[in-house]
């Protein structure tokens, strides 16, 4: 790790802390983390930074399960089983945490594309993207109307409809490494085009992450097609 890494995971340490700070004493942050509430007290008001060891436990593990915890919070189901996540997507600061944390704890290559589907995984890209200083990319059921050349991948789901997205042609270039988001995974449908369109643009996935995991089949269907990384922040059954 060089200097501006070791740094870089430092301050992703400081914020995981000072967003759990939000809702916690600093006993309660004790207990949480395993740390001396006067070491976080420092940490949280910026007088000194954890060390590399510490700041990667506080990122991969402790921002980990608070972070599910949080997301748990949010998350309603109707009564047909539906996903209201919309607390999550429109909270940009939140999925900003996310992304170091993913990026810790499944070990995702460093990806030059983050790939996803409009429109709601699209603010979880662009944490994503921003972090690994990625491009983002997302593509969409329609064609972009002055786009001449598109990747298309199409699909027949179980109720018979088609399932079709295009992607501008120019937005993955071949040798590219991809990571594949979306908020949510289910049955893996919109995760299988998706990594169908890396693999026809001749790049490499690196991963396939999800906010949100119901059930096992969408995560299962997913590794199938790759060995990258497939990981989720949480899982419903």
């Amino acid at each position: 790790m060089n200097r501006a890494e070791k740094a870089a995971l430092q301050l992703q340490a400081v914020a995981v802390l000072r967003t759990l700070k939000e809702t916690r004493t600093y006993e309660e942050l004790s207990t949480l983390t395993g740390l001396p509430a006067g070491d976080l007290n420092r940490y949280v008001n910026g007088h000194v930074l954890p060390g590399a060891d510490r700041a990667r436990e506080v990122v991969s593990e402790v921002g980990r399960d608070a972070l599910a915890d949080e997301l748990v919070a949010r998350v309603a189901f109707d009564d047909e089983g539906y996903v209201d996540n919309s607390g999550v997507v429109f909270d940009q600061s939140f999925l900003d945490l996310v992304a170091p944390v993913a990026a810790e704890t499944f070990e995702f290559a460093s990806p030059d594309v983050v790939l996803t589907a409009a429109t709601d995984g699209i603010t979880l890209g662009a944490a994503m993207a921003s972090f690994f200083d990625a491009r983002l990319a997302y593509a969409k059921k329609s064609k972009e109307t002055a786009v001449e050349e598109f990747i298309e991948s199409r699909q027949r789901l179980a109720s018979g409809i088609e399932l079709t997205y295009y992607l501008p042609k120019r937005a993955i270039e071949a040798g590219d490494t991809v990571l594949v988001v979306d908020d949510l995974i289910r049955s893996g449908e919109t995760q299988e085009l998706l990594l169908d369109i890396a693999l026809q643009a001749d790049a490499d996935v690196g991963g396939v992450f999800t906010l949100i995991a119901v059930g096992d089949e969408g995560m299962r269907r997913a590794r199938e097609i790759t060995d990258a990384p497939v990981g989720a922040l949480t899982t419903f059954e």
